[in-house]
């Protein structure tokens, strides 16, 4: 007998399937960014982080993710920057904490970078694709923490509205709660583009394209605590989850993906057990359609593809429709670049 039997392995063109079709919403996976460059291919960035080839992580900065109980960054540098600052209040000669930070910041910066597409190989082509198709929706839901999307957003930045437009390109709930008349980008899991400043905001870094990725990749004097990066990295949906409780923004992202009406299209999503949270949250929108993107790898993956999604919804009255993800404009073959060796 056939694995998933019940399925056939057909899918449907993405230009038939969008045309004279309403979608509100777009949501982004790993599967955008690996179309373009395939060294986004990792389970975890904390992983990189201990064998990147420069400065990985020490035993005793390891020391303090165990401490904590998490494999996220930002939980991590948070508690040292809190620590610091403790030290410093109550006139503690120590500056473990400091030096700690800096070195897991190093390390973060060194793997981000070694997994990144540099902007050089970034083709104009497909930035202006990118743009031209995000703009054709209401919101933009993005869950990767590379810099494609904002990249892209940035060719015709007036078509968009990514709720860092006040002064100090802070998110403001109140300013976000407004309606919008451009396409709202909501970036679920922060990005490399975004910080915590020391109030505790959510920050855009603003900066060109070509250097927006080396602005990350500046470690600050060691004389001053900085920002701290706002990315959830971490494949396990509870740490996901922490991070998302402790920031209004994202707190925000996701509120807005549970309360997404009518019809959403994912483009490159697994939604696989690290994206419970995601799934969650797609169970309990008012959603009538999915339009969900399949690799067309072959018969037996889009069977089983189709078998995973409709499990997941199972007991939901949704529709849902699956495409070829080489025919979404995401998804292009052209839009690959080679990695470099």
């Amino acid at each position: 007998m056939t694995p998933f039997q019940e399925f056939d392995a057909e899918l449907e063109d993405w230009n038939a399937l969008s045309t004279g079709t309403a979608c509100s919403g777009l949501l982004i996976g790993n599967g955008a960014s690996m179309a373009v460059w395939h060294d986004f291919y990792y389970d975890s960035l904390f992983e990189k982080a201990k064998s990147v080839a420069e400065k990985p992580l020490s035993q005793t900065e390891l020391s303090v993710f165990e401490a904590l109980g998490t494999r996220n960054f930002e939980h991590v540098l948070s508690a040292l920057k809190t620590a610091s600052k403790v030290n410093k209040a109550l006139a503690i000669n120590s500056a473990s904490p400091r030096k700690r930070y800096y070195a897991i910041k190093e390390a973060l910066i060194n793997s981000t970078q070694d997994v990144h597409i540099p902007w050089r190989l970034m083709q104009p082509e497909t930035l202006a694709c990118w743009n031209q198709e995000l703009a054709r929706y209401a919101t933009v839901y993005c869950s990767n923490y590379d810099l494609l999307t904002p990249w892209a957003v940035m060719q015709a930045p007036k078509q968009f509205n990514d709720l860092f437009d006040s002064p100090g390109a802070t998110f403001e709930l109140g300013a976000a709660l407004g309606k919008s008349k451009s396409t709202r980008v909501l970036y679920l899991h922060g990005g490399l583009h975004l910080v915590k400043n020391q109030e505790g905001k959510a920050r855009k870094i603003n900066a060109t394209p070509p250097v927006l990725l080396s602005n990350f990749a500046i470690n600050h004097s060691i004389s001053a605590l900085d920002d701290v990066p706002l990315f959830v990295s971490e494949s396990n949906s509870d740490d996901k989850r922490k991070s998302i409780r402790h920031s209004d923004y994202l707190s925000f992202c996701h509120e807005q993906l549970m309360s997404h009406k009518d019809s959403l299209c994912i483009f490159g999503h697994s939604l696989g057990e690290q994206d419970q949270h995601l799934i969650d949250a797609l169970r309990q929108a008012p959603l009538k359609t999915l339009w969900i993107s399949i690799y067309p790898r072959n018969e037996a993956f889009i069977r089983f593809q189709k078998h995973h999604y409709a499990a997941l919804f199972a007991d939901k009255k949704l529709t849902l429709r699956f495409y070829n993800s080489k025919t979404h404009p995401l998804g292009y073959t052209r839009h690959s670049v080679p990695v470099e060796v």
